[in-house]
Formats: C-alpha cells, structure tokens, sequence
C-alpha cells in the first residue's frame, strides 16, 4: 500500500512514503489488507531521515506528536488579499472572521527529502508538501491555530478544544478489488475515518489528480482513504477548477482532478474550489483541500456554538452551481464553494 500526495503538473513529486510489503515484520503497518497486501511490490522510498536544523523546532518526526511548526510566520497585523484567493476572503476578513478559535491539522508531509518550487504571492519559495498545504490553509484562515501531523509516523490525530479541521491533501492507493471493510487502518487514518464519522472534525480531502470519479481505478490502483470516506458526516472531498469562477466568467474543472461521479454520497459531499497555478505555479487537488479547509475554520469563526457537521453541511448547501460551465452534479458534486453564501446567515442549524 502506497501513500501519496496529490499535487499535480510540473510540481508533482514522484515519491512515496512506505513500501507496506516490507513493514510487516516490524509491525509498522499504515494500512494492511491482510496477507493480499504483502505481495504487494512498490519501489517506495523513506522518509526516516534526520531533520534540517532549522527545522527541528518545527516537525513532529518519529514521535507521531502533533506541534505548532515554528516554520510558520506570524500572521502580519494587515493580511494581503492573494490574487489566487477568491474576493470572498477579504470580504469575511474584513467582517473579522479570520478562523480564530479554530484549530486546523495538517496531515502530510513534513520530513520528506522532496521539495518543490512555488509562490503563494510571498516570493518564490522551496518547501516540502505539508510546508505548502500548511502555508496555503495559514493565508486563507491567518487567525485560526494550524498544527503539523508528520504522515509518516501513523500515530492517531489527536484533537484540540474547539472546533477542528483535518486537512488530507494525499491519497491511500493500493490495488484495486478490496472493500473497505477488508481493510486494517492503522491509528493515524483510523482515527480520521472515526472523526468524520462522529462528526468530531471537519475533514477536507483533496478528491485525486487521476480525472476518474472519486474512488474511482487509475492504473489498476485505487485511493481506499477517499473510500473510507464516503458517506462519513463530516467529510468533504475538494476538487479543482482551473480558476475561480464568477457568474459573468465561468470556471471549468480543472483537466486533472478528479470528480464526483455517480454516488450520490460522494456528489452531496464533494465541493470544487479554483487551484489558479498559473499564478502560483502549484497546481492539484492538493492546492484546493487547504483552502476549504480554511473556509471551515472562516465559518467555525462566526458561529462559534456549531458542530463540525453544522459547518460541513453549512458549506456543502451553500455552494454555488451558476458560476461552472455546464454544471453538473456528477462532475462538480455540490458545486463551487462560497464563502459569502457560507456566512450570510446569523446563525446556522
């Protein structure tokens, strides 16, 4: 079984984390489907590496403990509306909901060798995934607690008080042809499954960069965490449009991502969001999770008594399907996430 993250284009590692065939003898299973996994074969590379010594103040490496990196700056006393952000965001900032008392976990990765290049509108910067998913989800919600769960180590999520927001900006794959109930989740994806079951956390999936359905067999290998995810209450799976859309100019889906498809499990809880990588040079379903991820913690900030599900339910329904070409629910799911609809309400149910 492979883990991988999902960004996409020139941007896209090529890298692994585990080769689960060769882990269960010493019981460091992510993800087991019984004996059928152990034949499985692929050259994944480790990521058991020492940290750079800037940053081991800032990963949770080997220990599986969550921390607040010290890699990320302080949020300046005046945020800067991004060009790659939706004019919605300055709008809810300006309001002063900037996701304060929210606590958003990134679970990715942090301890990798693998780095790539981008610009988020603070100067072209090289950082490893989990750096990138971390930074983006930071600038959209600057007020709300973001903490750094290294991938890697497979210990559970723990939670924060208040309202919590789980980023997932990768992917579970394995041969396709197993159910999830024949699956063996160790404690990290085991307790995000529960989470989004319980309702206990607002979890943002990046949806895939393979343009089939969500859950959907890309080269004989499916993503069995987006299976496990269907149907979970507070569970929203993030695609990419190529850009923002607006009534006037509308967006399509972007040529990578993945899309709903036919479930209607999977279409009531699937929302899609513009990855403009012509601006960033990043592009991905991996670059649309943080920024709904962001939008929760956003709308947590103004109805500060509602459960994850409420938040959850309260972006799915207010998604707009008049700024998409030729929308459809098999394709965009719920449609482009908005997040002035999100907070137009004095309270939610």
């Amino acid at each position: 079984m492979s883990k991988s993250t999902h960004p996409e284009g020139r941007n896209r590692p090529s890298w692994f984390l585990f080769d689960w065939s060769n882990k269960m003898s010493a019981n460091h299973w992510k993800f087991g489907l019984a004996a059928a996994l152990a034949i499985l074969s692929a050259p994944i590379a480790s990521a058991q590496e020492a940290l750079d010594a800037d940053e081991t103040a800032a990963l949770c490496h080997g220990g599986g403990s969550i921390c607040v990196s010290a890699a990320i700056p302080a949020a300046p006393a005046t945020q800067a509306l991004q060009s790659w952000m939706t004019p919605d965001v300055g709008v809810a900032w300006a309001a002063g909901y900037k996701g304060k008392g929210v606590t958003i976990t990134i679970v990715d990765d942090f301890s990798s060798s693998s780095r790539f290049s981008g610009n988020f509108g603070l100067g072209v910067q090289t950082q490893r995934h989990g750096e990138w998913t971390r930074q983006e989800a930071s600038m959209v919600a600057p007020l709300a607690t973001i903490r750094s769960k290294d991938f890697s180590t497979g210990t559970a999520v723990s939670l924060a008080p208040g309202l919590n927001v789980l980023n997932l900006s990768y992917g579970m794959y394995a041969k396709a042809g197993y159910s999830v109930s024949q699956i063996g989740w160790a404690p990290e994806e085991a307790s995000i499954i529960s989470y989004a079951t319980k309702g206990s956390a607002v979890v943002s999936k990046a949806a895939g960069n393979d343009a089939v359905a969500v859950g959907g067999i890309k080269n004989g290998q499916q993503d069995y965490l987006d299976l496990a995810l269907v149907g979970k209450a507070s569970a929203i799976f993030v695609g990419a449009l190529s850009t923002n859309g607006t009534t006037t100019s509308k967006a399509q889906l972007a040529s990578y991502s993945n899309y709903a498809g036919s479930n209607p499990l999977v279409q009531s809880h699937f929302l899609v969001v513009g990855v403009t990588g012509s601006k960033t040079s990043l592009y991905g379903t991996s670059f649309a999770a943080p920024i709904i991820s962001g939008y929760a913690a956003i709308v947590g900030s103004k109805f500060t008594t509602a459960t994850p599900t409420q938040i959850t339910n309260q972006l799915l329904n207010t998604a707009r399907t008049d700024t998409l070409v030729n929308y459809n629910a098999s394709v965009y799911g719920k449609g482009e996430a908005s997040l002035s609809r999100a907070l137009a309400p004095a309270s939610i149910k």
